[in-house]
């Protein structure tokens, strides 16, 4: 990933589940060669859209729905995403949803 090979990528945890997707398939991961370029967020992040990416092509590869099961049946997030986003900042507080207390006292 990203030009680095995924067995020396840190922290653990990332590279854990990144390889996630090639533990599910089994056989089929070596019959490839992969190499994922991922820019902006955190590792965490990073790991997160590599392991989809990677899920994501091994489901192609195979035709019929086994492997979209059987992905689906580890991490459902490994095909469809994490829809979760931050809400944008709104004016007249520090934040989304917090706001300045007013005190009548």
């Amino acid at each position: 990933m990203n030009g680095v090979p995924l067995e020396v990528w840190t922290p653990e945890i990332a590279r854990m589940h990144m390889l996630a997707p090639v533990m599910i398939v089994g056989e089929l991961r070596e019959k490839f060669d992969v190499n994922v370029t991922v820019a902006g967020g955190g590792f965490m992040s990073q790991a997160d859209a590599a392991a989809m990416a990677l899920a994501r092509a091994f489901e192609d590869q195979v035709k019929g729905a086994s492997m979209k099961e059987k992905i689906a049946a580890y991490n459902k997030y490994l095909l469809a995403g994490d829809p979760r986003q931050t809400e944008p900042k709104k004016f007249g507080g520090p934040g989304a949803r917090r706001r300045r207390q007013k005190s009548y006292r």
